[in-house]
């Protein structure tokens, strides 16, 4: 296996650059393909190499299917490219997948439309009071030449929490850059550590596969580019890439907090833990589950407090429910639910036999399904307290620009919006789907899902209903982010 050369890989796969608390999303078309190959020939993109002390600005891009025809990549190179990044993410049958029906149908989006989707986007990262200057100085006459702004996406600083009030980022798969992972493999207990291939495109992933991607002939305009691991006549053209997905998601926080508050009759307490149980963490980001004494791998060592745990020790979901946003984006059960099975017992399971205990039953595979998330906060803090107050005119809105990086749109992302947020399904429960991002309204189907429940530990459970849409779509797109190599590539093709 060859090692990374951070050189070739954009930035934002490796560090997601916290210390740059403004960031910048600039949506564009390419009105001139040669003006747009020029100022890509030039543009100051960061790569993934460590500097010390790190930079003070970055720029990263992305760019859609639609995109890569207009800088004249030829159909038989796109073509290699995946069917979800193809088709695009505001494609009617992707969206009926994806639950992104009624208020959050691709039809009512700002911007990602089928048909409307942007080209490419300009990624602008900077510490504080940097942003402008920085954007300024990379908009030469080039970018004048090459590109129509659709619309430019801000950002806010929340210090760590996102709109609703809760501390965000804690949970993040930790990339193995050295490839130590023995692939495949059997995971017995869970991990945090993810294999290589699961974000970057040209490595072996989870399976010990390497993912489908574009690769093209040796020939002189691809000299540039690494030979394909898996292919060595072929240039591989997606190595050291991949695929970033944007969602521009619009938080109700007012409707949050107060509705909230109406189902714990005005008690602060009781709206806080309510609230907790739905988003599965605190609002300081605690588990609601015991921390462990016993370390998981590749647990970050700034939120052992927040992130060493799993679920063994709530089995029924009294304290943390399943249906809770956290618990279903990332179940946390490794392959084998019992903590050291024996031989006997671990091959029975491998075989399907055995009695099968509704903790037994949970989702296990979840190293299959991780994405590392990259999203930003937009619009203006909003206390709980200040969120029960009436909502002043033409107020602006808040929310989050999700963004996550994975190298297999369908088995990462979509799985984990399918069959995990949207699913009326999930862990025994029916009936419900994410109490955050789960649509209202009528899937095709599906019902119409507006309930979440808290079981009881030997007690009655408890059952909210009537949830309203806390977190609308408002625009959305499939990008390819690519090396460095394969820039240069498009900015010759």
């Amino acid at each position: 296996m060859s090692e990374v050369d951070y050189a070739d890989v954009q930035g934002l796969v490796r560090f997601g650059y916290g210390h740059m608390t403004s960031a910048s999303y600039a949506l564009v078309r390419v009105k001139n393909a040669a003006a747009a190959k020029a100022w890509l020939r030039s543009a100051p993109i960061t790569t993934a190499v460590a500097q010390k002390p790190p930079p003070e600005t970055a720029m990263n891009i992305a760019f859609t299917a639609p995109g890569l025809r207009t800088l004249g990549v030829p159909e038989s190179i796109i073509a290699g490219f995946s069917h979800e990044f193809r088709g695009g993410l505001g494609q009617e049958s992707r969206a009926r997948q994806l639950g992104d029906v009624g208020k959050n149908a691709p039809s009512n989006w700002t911007w990602g439309s089928y048909g409307r989707e942007p080209d490419a986007m300009i990624m602008f990262f900077a510490e504080q009071g940097q942003l402008d200057p920085f954007i300024q100085r990379t908009r030469d006459q080039n970018w004048s030449e090459a590109f129509e702004e659709i619309t430019s996406l801000g950002t806010s600083n929340l210090d760590g929490d996102e709109p609703f009030g809760f501390a965000d980022g804690i949970s993040q798969p930790q990339i193995d850059w050295e490839q130590q992972l023995e692939k495949p493999r059997i995971q017995l207990g869970y991990t945090n550590i993810s294999a290589l291939g699961e974000f970057l495109l040209g490595y072996r992933n989870e399976y010990g596969k390497i993912t489908d991607r574009p690769l093209v002939e040796s020939d002189a305009a691809a000299a540039e580019l690494l030979n394909a691991e898996d292919a060595t006549a072929k240039k591989d053209l997606a190595r050291n890439g991949s695929y970033l997905v944007m969602r521009q998601l619009e938080q109700d926080v007012r409707g949050f907090w107060k509705f909230l508050h109406e189902q714990a009759e005005g008690n602060v307490a009781d709206a806080e833990q309510l609230g907790a149980k739905m988003v599965g963490r605190t609002r300081a980001g605690d588990s609601l589950v015991p921390i462990q004494s016993e370390s998981i791998p590749g647990t970050d060592p700034r939120t052992v407090t927040q992130n060493q745990f799993t679920y063994e020790s709530d089995p029924v979901g009294a304290r943390c429910p399943f249906g809770a946003h956290v618990r279903r984006t990332n179940p946390r059960t490794s392959d084998f639910p019992e903590r050291r099975p024996n031989a006997l017992r671990k091959l029975m399971i491998m075989l399907g036999f055995g009695p099968k205990g509704f903790y037994n039953d949970l989702t296990s595979s979840v190293r299959f399904h991780r994405i590392l998330r990259r999203g930003r906060e937009y619009g203006s803090e909003l206390l709980p307290k200040e969120a029960l107050q009436a909502a002043p005119p033409n107020e602006s809105p808040r929310g989050l620009h999700f963004i996550c990086l994975n190298a297999n749109i369908s088995r990462q992302f979509e799985f984990l919006q399918n069959a995990w947020i949207t699913n009326t399904k999930f862990s025994g429960i029916t009936g419900e789907s994410d109490p955050l991002l789960g649509n209202r309204e009528s899937i095709p189907g599906c019902p119409v899902t507006g309930n979440f429940t808290i079981p009881g530990d030997g007690t009655l459970r408890r059952r909210v209903s009537g949830l309203p849409q806390f977190v609308t779509v408002r625009g959305g797109a499939y990008f390819f982010l690519p090396s460095l190599r394969a820039l240069r590539y498009f900015a010759r093709a």
